[in-house]
């Protein structure tokens, strides 16, 4: 952070864009009186140049964040803004989540093709097509309705909605939280709940990703920080890294904090999500100390890491002690329940689905080379010639 600018970086996309100016937005009302310049540079990822590939397949983690991690471990941006979703349960050391805002409706959304706007799944004929990029979301849909067939969509979200009626998908399944931050209220048809389909790890959450050593921005974002959202991903983020999962694996999360009780349910599936295992663990959250105005609580001296995110000055580090044992409970309770099996052979699975989808990349890139090379060797002829 220079002395009179604060630099943020996002990826391009409308979405991710709306997603930075929120928090910015948000940081500018909480701080009236700030005097920095708020900048953002925007940057393409990995996963947004990679199109032709199902995530799944594409083998390699930190898809939408490594390029806004180098900028930040570079000292090119002082924060970047990611949906928590994307960041992978190890962050690069010397980084942190410093704040995790206020989660939207984690669910997800089905979105209707023209002519089937007035249905939902369950009205769809045999042999509807569904897209959706999401092992996680396949393997759930296959288990709930055998009867519609699943096939890949990739792209931000204006590009899945422009291929639901340009191609031949009757339906895509995409999250509702970044539908609605877009403002498509109105494309949305169906909500699915977490008993037809439990969403993805952060799901709904915004991330705002700095240098853990930086305190001047940890106390910029620090208003930011909702606790109940930090909780509910500490749990989920904390089962999550012990299960090992990744787009590359079908797991599922619901939380729910209510009545004093933090409670997490999780899903392990097979791919075509004939076998599962299901499980669900409550725990009471201890008494807070009300008995000081939070913007009064002595600032925390050194603030620990929960599953990647940084706890908060004002909630005490039981809580998210608690939230984040509680979710790698959950996870070797459903390891030791059979979940294991299952994520091994997914992964044997999917390690050999990578392996094929790097070699038809590689034979595609071979046959365009000898094509150029065929057709440079043709004009060197002709050119001769004349």
């Amino acid at each position: 952070m220079s002395e009179n600018t604060v630099v943020v970086g996002s990826r391009k996309s409308q979405l991710a864009l709306i997603q930075t100016n929120t928090i910015i937005t948000k940081l500018k009302e909480c701080h009236p009186r700030l005097e920095k310049t708020i900048h953002t540079i925007t940057m393409s990822t990995t996963g947004d140049n990679i199109l032709d590939s199902a995530l799944s397949k594409i083998g390699e983690k930190s898809l939408f964040t490594r390029e806004l991690e180098n900028a930040l471990k570079e000292k090119q941006v002082d924060f970047v803004v990611h949906s928590l979703k994307d960041l992978p349960t190890t962050l690069p050391d010397g980084l942190t989540i410093g704040c995790v805002y206020r989660r939207d409706d984690p669910c997800d959304a089905v979105v209707m093709s023209f002519g089937n706007r007035d249905k939902t799944l369950a009205d769809l004929p045999d042999g509807s097509i569904i897209g959706t990029s999401s092992l996680r979301r396949s393997a759930q849909i296959k288990r709930k309705y055998p009867n519609l067939v699943i096939q890949d969509i990739r792209g931000n979200l204006n590009t899945r909605l422009s291929k639901l009626n340009e191609s031949n998908y009757d339906a895509i399944i995409l999250a509702k939280a970044g539908l609605e931050r877009m403002g498509w209220h109105d494309v949305i048809k169906e909500v699915l709940t977490p008993d037809i389909c439990m969403y993805c790890v952060g799901q709904g959450a915004l991330a705002v990703e700095c240098r853990a050593d930086d305190e001047e921005t940890l106390r910029l974002l620090s208003p930011l920080h909702d606790n109940d959202t930090a909780l509910r991903c500490i749990a989920e983020r904390a089962y999550l890294k012990k299960l090992e999962g990744g787009c590359s694996v079908p797991v599922c999360v619901q939380t729910e904090i209510k009545n004093g009780e933090l409670m997490i349910r999780g899903g392990v599936y097979s791919i075509d999500g004939e076998e599962s295992v299901l499980d669900s663990l409550t725990e009471k959250l201890p008494l807070t100390d009300d008995s000081e105005p939070k913007q009064k609580k002595a600032r925390k001296t050194k603030r620990h890491q929960y599953a990647g995110i940084i706890e908060s000055d004002s909630m005490s580090h039981e809580m998210f002690l608690l939230a984040e044992q509680l979710g790698t409970r959950l996870a070797e309770k459903m390891l030791s329940n059979g979940a294991d099996t299952i994520l091994t052979k997914t992964k044997s699975i999917m390690a050999e689905e990578i392996r094929k989808e790097m070699a038809k990349k590689e034979a595609m890139k071979k046959e365009k080379l000898e094509s150029e090379a065929q057709t440079s060797q043709a004009s060197s002829q002709t050119s001769s010639l004349v």
